[in-house]
């Protein structure tokens, strides 16, 4: 018997049991879409905590934090610059100490205080630094500020007129809203911890950095120049500038150490190359691709569990397929008594039964991968309204319940035909072993 003539014989048999077949198939259809959904929600979350990492860190960017030297960490030195930068694909080795008070920065009638941070601007732009505005500073009195920086100037004044008494906020108008780029504010440093004592720098702002990618994070530090740290510590005589400190108590030779180093790699690939590398010179780093591979190992294990639960469901389904086709089989007695009467070969009579039972499971297969995606657009669309309007909180922007990657249809389509075969091998091998007599008469 050709294979055509297989495929119509099957065709013909369902038809008589539409109704029973159809059951099967929805079943086989219920079972193929809890499996996708289930491990869908496994694919979305991890794709959702993935893209927030990618959004939040330069993939390319490794922090270093030290170097372990006779099991105690110690703060990098230019020495280590130098060694990192020789090392193959690093791009760029940036650089930062921070000054250790907290100067306040004056233009006309408005003040602000927050964080000075000493750059080495030219590792900074090959590391990929951009601006929103103006300039990289060419000189040492000229510095680049944060994106938030003019939001800290305020009219310096009596904190209970300049404030909203229901917002907590600072009002509009006692806010800076002059261009910054160009102009020169006075960083005022102290002398002293008791503050009685200080002196002011002039500096000119030439850039201003571009807006930091998360809504929630803010940049106001101001990104002055070695020239200008070195200058502070002279006015304290202190390292960074750091107050509370007598300078006769301090040694001599002090070797200059950074307080953040970071390397970047020419390329994704190469990174964790470089990592291991750092980890073999004993430095203590981190890097967002290594918290990758463990977030996705772990969502790995937990996506495996979710499509072994959808699984089972589909197991259950299972129990009707083998109903159906042990029916198929005592209803169809004549007909393969027939076909074994003209010689048939047993293994042809397996064959059909065990192509009906593929041919429910494709089909229940086809419709559940439809319903997934049409019930993981639903879950995408209306979970987040459900659980704000529950809890009362604003769901986080780009989060995704359910994502549904072909490897995930592929799989489930696989497990949904190995299920629905195992289910008619039984009874395909009882329907060869049936007495062509017998079935002749009708009779089991």
């Amino acid at each position: 018997m050709k294979l055509m003539d297989q495929f119509r014989f099957i065709k013909q048999n369902i038809k008589k049991n539409r109704v029973r077949t159809f059951m099967t198939i929805l079943a086989t259809a219920m079972g193929c879409a809890f499996l996708i959904v289930l491990a869908s929600v496994g694919y979305g979350l991890q794709q959702s905590v993935v893209d927030d990492m990618l959004e939040q860190q330069i993939v390319t960017e490794i922090d270093l934090y030290g170097k372990e030297v006779d099991e105690n960490y110690q703060a990098l030195t230019m020495d280590d610059i130098e060694n990192l930068e020789q090392l193959d694909h690093v791009k760029a080795v940036t650089r930062k100490n921070q000054l250790r008070q907290m100067p306040s920065y004056t233009i006309d009638n408005y003040k602000a205080e927050t964080i000075a941070v000493s750059t080495h601007f030219p590792s900074e732009v090959k590391s990929g630094l951009e601006l929103s505005e103006g300039r990289l500073p060419e000189k040492a009195n000229e510095v680049v500020v944060g994106y938030q920086f003019v939001e800290q100037l305020i009219v310096d004044m009596d904190e209970d007129e300049i404030y909203d008494e229901e917002t907590g906020e600072v009002k509009e108008e006692f806010r800076y809203s002059d261009e910054l780029v160009g102009k020169t504010i006075t960083m005022t440093v102290q002398k002293d911890s008791e503050g009685e004592t200080t002196e002011e720098i002039p500096l000119t702002v030439v850039g201003i950095l571009e807006k930091p990618t998360k809504e929630w994070a803010s940049d106001v530090n101001v990104y002055i120049s070695q020239d200008v740290f070195e200058q502070v510590e002279e006015i304290t005589g202190t390292p960074g500038g750091e107050l509370g400190i007598d300078p006769e108590d301090l040694e001599t030779t002090q070797t200059e150490t950074y307080d953040e180093v970071h390397v970047f790699a020419d390329n994704l690939e190469s990174v964790q190359g470089i990592v291991d590398q750092l980890d073999e010179e004993n430095y203590a780093s981190y890097s967002v691709v290594s918290e990758m591979k463990q977030i996705n190992t772990l969502f790995t294990i937990a996506k495996a569990g979710l499509i072994l639960v959808g699984t089972i469901a589909l197991i259950i389904a299972s129990i009707g397929i083998y109903n159906t086709m042990t029916m198929a089989v005592t209803e169809r007695a004549p007909d393969i008594g027939i076909m074994k009467a003209i010689g048939a070969n047993p293994k042809t009579i397996k064959q059909i039964f065990l192509l009906e039972s593929s041919y429910i499971g494709i089909i229940g297969a086809v419709i559940g991968t439809i319903v997934a995606y049409a019930t993981s657009v639903l879950v995408n669309f209306g979970l987040p309204l459900i659980l704000e309007s529950a809890f009362g909180e604003e769901m986080p922007e780009g989060l995704q319940f359910s994502a549904i990657p072909w490897s995930l249809v592929l799989i489930a389509v696989g497990i949904c035909l190995i299920v629905t075969i195992l289910s008619g091998m039984r009874p395909a091998k009882r329907a060869t072993q049936i007495d062509v007599l017998k079935a002749m008469r009708r009779e089991l």
